[in-house]
């Protein structure tokens, strides 16, 4: 539990080793790991028609060590969403970190904001900090938009260069430069997260921005319409707070496009949530508040409102069953599932 608030916002792991379980081959100068898990469930909209939740994330990672200062790698993953987009560079990079210094990163990744960022403590496996299977399963194809991600994202399918530093003092920062690719001319964003680990009550906060030139039929997330527009900037903030057992979050992201073209795809999304751990159960509780298409008058404007309770149980350090209860776009819903680590 004592690190727990430190690994809610998926990138938080930037300069830090790969997570628990992995699977490790190393020699003196070269260590090949391979981390991952799968999710296999169920999800009942209006408590009928239940629908079958399939979700995976496998990461690998090559490090070549040539001295305790320098070292540098490769790292590929494979998820469920790239299957579902079609798009198999979500995450193909390469990196060098220098000890004490930072960290440079080249190739189809997220941005240093996205990185930066942090989520909500659902113990849940509907994924609401990253593309949420939520709205997917809710069905939007032929109803109103909905910002599902509170953390800012510029997608991963430009070719992106990251320069993130090490800790210091308990801050770390870092900006990324995008661009060569169809969806916009360039991009550019920064991050800083400022932490405090060693007290007994630990924190971490972020700060995010961005801005996108020239987009051309970008697609954003699956739950809101692709964007084309003169530019986009946007703004996050995000908060976690841990006290023994318990871990409170705030974050929230604001998206505005200059001139666009079509349905609207901005607007802001804020989101809270509560986490408590005992022994081998967890229980949070997580709200989130989407707003899309309020800058602009000659768009209508969409609100929507998912709150969601999850409870997991970890039979083992690779095992773990969950379910979650909720309400989003004005529907029940009841989800559980079975996850496997490694």
């Amino acid at each position: 539990m004592t690190n727990k608030i430190f690994s809610i916002g998926a990138a938080l792991a930037i300069l830090t080793p790969l997570h628990a379980h992995a699977m490790n081959y190393k020699t003196d100068h070269f260590n090949f790991s391979l981390t991952g898990y799968g999710t296999i469930g169920i999800i009942e909209p209006n408590f009928e028609k239940p629908d079958i939740i399939d979700d995976f994330r496998v990461r690998g990672q090559i490090v070549y060590m040539p001295s305790n200062t320098h070292s540098f790698g490769a790292v590929y993953m494979l998820d469920e969403d790239a299957v579902y987009e079609e798009k198999w560079l979500h995450d193909a990079f390469a990196f060098w970190q220098w000890r004490g210094v930072g960290r440079i990163e080249a190739g189809f990744t997220d941005s240093v904001a996205h990185k930066l960022g942090l989520g909500l403590p659902d113990v849940g496996g509907m994924r609401i900090n990253h593309d949420s299977l939520i709205y997917r399963k809710m069905g939007t194809d032929d109803r109103r938009p909905v910002i599902a991600n509170n953390e800012i994202t510029n997608g991963s399918e430009a070719l992106r260069l990251n320069i993130v530093s090490a800790s210091h003092s308990n801050v770390q920062y870092g900006v990324s430069v995008a661009g060569i690719t169809g969806d916009y001319d360039y991009g550019v964003d920064a991050g800083i997260k400022i932490k405090q680990s060693a007290a007994k009550t630990k924190y971490a906060f972020s700060i995010g921005a961005s801005f996108m030139n020239h987009l051309d039929n970008y697609e954003t997330a699956v739950f809101v319409p692709n964007v084309t527009a003169d530019w986009r900037a946007q703004f996050a903030l995000g908060t976690n707070i841990q006290y023994n057992s318990w871990v409170f979050a705030l974050n929230g992201r604001l998206i505005y496009d200059e001139n666009p073209i079509g349905v609207a795809a901005d607007g802001i999304t804020a989101g809270a949530g509560v986490s408590y751990d005992l022994l081998n159960y967890t229980l949070s509780l997580s709200y989130i508040f989407s707003d899309t298409g309020i800058w602009h008058d000659d768009f209508s404007n969409y609100a929507d409102h998912t709150a969601l309770a999850s409870f997991r149980y970890k039979y083992s350090k690779y095992v773990d069953g969950w379910t979650s209860v909720g309400v989003s776009r004005a529907e029940p819903f009841l989800a559980a599932g079975l996850r496997v680590t490694f």
